[in-house]
């Protein structure tokens, strides 16, 4: 009797091994891809089989794939994102840029936020929206911000601007570092420059101490979302804006309701399919009113990477 997980570490190479929702957010409908050099042997294929004792009555299937460049291939497939004044493309794909857009080259990575998903594109959509109704922000916050797409919009619009720019993956930071070189975007922590940390939720020193924020962006998932609504409440300023994104619609109703608990209100609400886009504005207290508290969670809850 073999044990799966040490016959799956001396392969060499190893392979890649993916897992993903077929349909979003049901647990119970999801799919694991295992990419190999050349056939694997059926002991292979048993390991790999072994790790998920729930799938034991699924047969694999095996499949030969074409010899191809998929990185380049996967690039060209990315379609151009023309959300508000943004035009976010890759290398590969920058086709015909728009007159008057704001382009922003991010590259196919292992970090999410090309622009391609609804919940992307819509938060691009609604920075350019504020600042065409002439907001100002001078202290801005994105929190899981993936590929940085999100942090590098805030600096088109707001150049001045202190931005800071967390995620919970080390991965994303460094590809966030990485698409910042490529966009002319300087790291670094004075006025129009992007201040970048590895951080789970708000836990860090640097997001702390850079409090409070005029705006905050945060593009992630509903669970995280409502987890640190009281971590967010502690870091904007009265008055100041809040954009959530990466819920569904079914999941709007618990999201809106746990920051208005906390004194937010709603200013807008986009929808793109089935993923809305959030405007929450932090209320001004006054005489009657308790001051909002941090629960001291900070954190986003385990297994919760950055933004799509």
């Amino acid at each position: 009797m073999y044990n799966a997980d040490d016959l799956l570490a001396t392969l060499n190479p190893q392979p890649t091994v993916v897992t993903q929702e077929i349909e979003a957010f049901n647990d119970a409908k999801w799919e694991m891809l295992a990419y190999f050099n050349g056939k694997p042997p059926q002991p292979v294929v048993a390991a790999i089989h072994a790790l998920i004792p729930s799938a034991a009555v699924v047969q694999p299937l095996l499949e030969k794939l074409p010899n191809e460049d998929w990185l380049t291939m996967s690039q060209q497939a990315l379609k151009p994102v023309h959300a508000g004044r943004f035009y976010v493309h890759t290398s590969q794909n920058i086709g015909n840029v728009p007159a008057e857009a704001l382009p922003l080259l991010i590259e196919a990575s292992q970090a999410f936020g090309t622009g391609g998903h609804e919940t992307t594109s819509g938060c691009l959509a609604m920075l350019d929206a504020l600042k065409q109704q002439g907001r100002r922000y001078n202290l801005i916050a994105d929190i899981g911000t993936g590929t940085g797409l999100l942090s590098f919009a805030a600096l088109r619009l707001w150049p001045r601007a202190y931005v800071t720019a967390s995620d919970i993956d080390p991965v994303g930071v460094s590809v966030t570092a990485k698409n910042a070189a490529a966009n002319d975007v300087v790291l670094g922590q004075n006025p129009g420059r992007l201040a970048l940390c590895v951080a789970s939720g708000t836990d860090h020193e640097m997001i702390q101490r850079r409090a409070p924020y005029d705006l905050v962006i945060a593009n992630i998932l509903a669970g995280p979302l409502i987890e640190l609504a009281p971590a967010f409440a502690a870091i904007i300023r009265e008055g100041g804006t809040l954009i959530l994104a990466g819920l569904l619609n079914t999941q709007t109703a618990s999201v809106i309701g746990a920051y208005r608990r906390l004194g937010f209100r709603m200013e807008n609400r986009t929808e793109s399919g089935d993923w809305p886009c959030l405007n929450l504005v932090k209320r001004r207290k006054y005489a009657w009113q308790r001051p909002v508290r941090s629960n001291g969670r900070t954190s986003q809850p385990l297994g919760d990477f950055g933004t799509w």
